[in-house]
């Protein structure tokens, strides 16, 4: 009866044999995941050092190949290889493809580009993430997207039998508290801008223009991203109508090489809306319209060289200009959220999420709405813990 051929993933009987002074060789037989059997040796001091080099061999065992990558590949060539890869697809957008490329640059290459494939364990890539987590929360979110890639290219290469990162812990993202704007504040923003505004003796740089109070104006007309602000144009108005429109249809994004440049299209399929003004942001357009310069792009926010404004060019000056205000907590973003926590409270969840451009409504409660849980009515049932009421005497007369 023929002896049934060995299990993929498997080895024989392990045979031993002295080559030299001080020098043993162990070898076994073992079922490639490719189905073929090959002989794997290894070598040490003394027979049971090589049948233990051998078997973590063979543990260790992937099915060989020719390609590029292999276990014994530095994570900084992997890096190299996934990126041209992710490239040649042209499945992302550029600018999602440069976040990559600086997380390779700064995050992964500096602290892990000269580990071999076979080096990157779990454990390391774990205790890796979690210190880059420790100072910078989203660059370890970001550099454990792009190390799951890398390795999930090695493992179809056959280089790994499985992808490390994986297995990696959860990384806690610190839970931040939702903080919008009263009446009081949004008073003290208008005012800041408009002290930064003023023209001062002494003051070296071109005078600020206008364009900070109309574009915060505008955010709050819309809760609209900041860059998504900045890539409106004159055509994507409609003024006349008797309730006056905006259409939010694309975006400010920078990519290396090419610089600032509108993106056609949102951040989501749920961004692309379109908004009904309030009247005090007619009013303001409407006045911007009429000495509006001309620019190629039609934009209703353009630099003084016709071009588009950049988002962290419009971050500087608000930093500027909440610098001796007391605002320093008071980011673009909270303009959003100020925008979100008036409609949620004022109407719902839902509408707030659809003036956003949210998706999923749990995204806008979570992250852009300031307001406690609201527990169910439970004072009835409650009341059974405040005792019998005592009967008193009453006092003589």
């Amino acid at each position: 009866m023929a002896r049934p051929p060995l299990p993929i993933g498997t080895y024989g009987t392990i045979r031993t044999e002295e080559i030299g002074p001080n020098r043993f060789r162990a070898r076994a037989r073992f079922r490639d995941y490719d189905g073929r059997i090959r002989d794997v040796e290894a070598t040490d001091a003394t027979s049971p050092a090589a049948i233990r080099k051998l078997k973590e061999k063979l543990r260790d065992r992937v099915a060989p190949n020719d390609d590029d990558i292999t276990r014994e590949t530095h994570v900084e060539t992997l890096a190299k290889l996934w990126l041209e890869e992710v490239k040649a697809e042209e499945r992302i957008t550029p600018q999602t493809l440069d976040r990559y490329e600086i997380s390779v640059r700064v995050s992964i290459v500096p602290a892990m580009g000269a580990l071999r494939l076979r080096e990157a364990s779990v454990g390391r890539i774990d205790k890796f993430l979690r210190a880059v987590a420790q100072e910078r929360p989203s660059a370890a979110k970001s550099a454990k997207v792009v190390l799951g890639q890398m390795f999930a290219l090695a493992v179809r290469h056959g280089a790994l039998p499985s992808n490390p990162v994986r297995d990696t812990g959860r990384l806690r993202n610190p839970r931040q508290q939702v903080v919008a704007l009263d009446m009081e504040q949004l008073e003290k923003v208008r005012a800041a801008i408009r002290e930064w505004q003023q023209p001062k003796p002494g003051k070296s740089g071109p005078r600020p223009s206008g364009d900070l109070a109309d574009i915060v104006d505008l955010m709050l007309a819309t809760g609209a991203r900041i860059g998504e602000i900045l890539a409106l144009r004159w055509a994507d108005l409609n003024l006349a109508a008797d309730q006056a429109t905006v259409t939010i249809c694309g975006t400010i994004v920078y990519v290396r090489g090419k610089g600032f440049f509108r993106q056609e299209w949102t951040k989501s399929e749920a961004g692309f809306r379109k908004l009904v003004l309030p009247r005090f942001a007619v009013a303001m357009l409407l006045a911007r319209k009429v000495s509006a310069a001309d620019n190629p792009f039609d934009a209703i926010f353009a630099s003084r060289r016709g071009t588009w404004l950049s988002p962290q060019n419009v971050r500087r000056q608000w930093r500027q200009a909440r610098a001796e205000a007391g605002l320093e907590w008071v980011k673009p973003h909270t303009f959003r959220k100020t925008v979100a926590t008036l409609i949620g409270n004022e109407v719902d969840a839902d509408s707030a999420a659809a003036q956003l451009g949210h998706g999923d409504k749990a995204i806008t409660k979570k992250h852009y709405i300031e307001e406690p849980a609201v527990a169910p009515d439970s004072s009835a049932i409650l009341e059974r813990l405040g005792g019998r009421p005592s009967k008193r005497r009453p006092r003589a007369a």
